[in-house]
């Protein structure tokens, strides 16, 4: 591929296939998957492969802009663990909750807390920069390493979930039951709102980041099983695993591309790492 054109990205539309099943351990918690995307081959390429989110920065993957916490519990996660850090491990080291979190807008009127920026355009005050001694990438990622626990407990709710896109609502069925409904896709440039169509680039559109040798529903578990709880996780995978025997109808399509053969004058695709951002 030539430097001046810009990533292969495959269209957001095509076809899914999907899987709905009920919590075995809640029967009024509804389960939506979708399997195109969970038997897909991505794996997050931070610090390899990945093109970043903003023109020339692909070093800073997707940490180009601070996180939106979810809640309360986000932000005291968040605190402990940031409290963990040292000058040694966070290269751009703040002391107190108020000095690296900033008051922001979502969407646009509604004040939310954030975690800060190193500076007007610049990256999350989280991020260490690649030749950093401590590491590169994200601060907390590597702390949760370090004290030999997933990621998941230490960085905030967005960052850990990408990109996987879990969204609840309570339905009515025609009998009048209700159920909690959680479905789970694809966070693609859409998941951003409006400036994810203004992306530089987005990686699960991407074959460069296609080159799992596990299927999302894998290297995803603790994740998956946070988002919808252990037994549904459990009854998630059994279901994706069988899928897996019989044959996938609706391949995801970047997927495909990177599994192709590779063409004369390309390149091979980049061999993905354990992600620290």
């Amino acid at each position: 591929m030539s430097r001046t054109q810009p990533p292969r990205e495959v269209p957001l539309d095509f076809p899914r296939e999907w899987i709905e099943f009920l919590d075995p351990a809640d029967e009024q918690h509804l389960i939506r998957a979708d399997l195109t995307w969970l038997l897909s081959r991505w794996t997050c390429v931070f610090g390899s492969a990945c093109h970043g989110i903003l023109p020339g920065r692909a070093e800073d993957g997707c940490c180009s802009h601070g996180a939106f916490f979810t809640d309360t519990d986000d932000e005291n996660r968040v605190r402990a663990a940031a409290a963990k850090l040292t000058p040694q491990t966070w290269q751009h080291h703040r002391r107190g909750f108020k000095n690296y979190t900033e008051v922001d807008s979502v969407d646009g009127t509604t004040p939310a807390r954030r975690t800060a920026t190193r500076s007007a355009d610049g990256p999350c005050v989280f991020l260490n920069e690649a030749d950093f001694a401590g590491g590169g990438g994200c601060a907390l990622h590597a702390q949760a390493l370090r004290d030999g626990v997933h990621p998941l407990k230490y960085k905030p709710d967005v960052c850990w979930q990408l990109p996987v896109r879990r969204e609840q609502d309570w339905i009515t069925r025609p009998d009048g039951t209700k159920l909690l409904q959680s479905t789970l896709s694809e966070f693609d440039r859409r998941g951003w709102g409006p400036g994810g169509h203004e992306l530089a680039w987005w990686c699960t559109s991407s074959p460069e980041a296609h080159v799992g040798t596990e299927p999302m529903y894998v290297t995803y578990a603790p994740e998956l099983a946070e988002l919808v709880g252990e037994a549904a996780y459990e009854k998630l995978a059994a279901l994706c695993a069988a899928r897996v025997k019989t044959g996938l109808v609706a391949v995801h399509p970047a997927t495909t591309l990177a599994a192709a053969p590779k063409r004369r004058g390309g390149r091979e695709p980049a061999t993905p790492r354990k992600s620290a951002g």
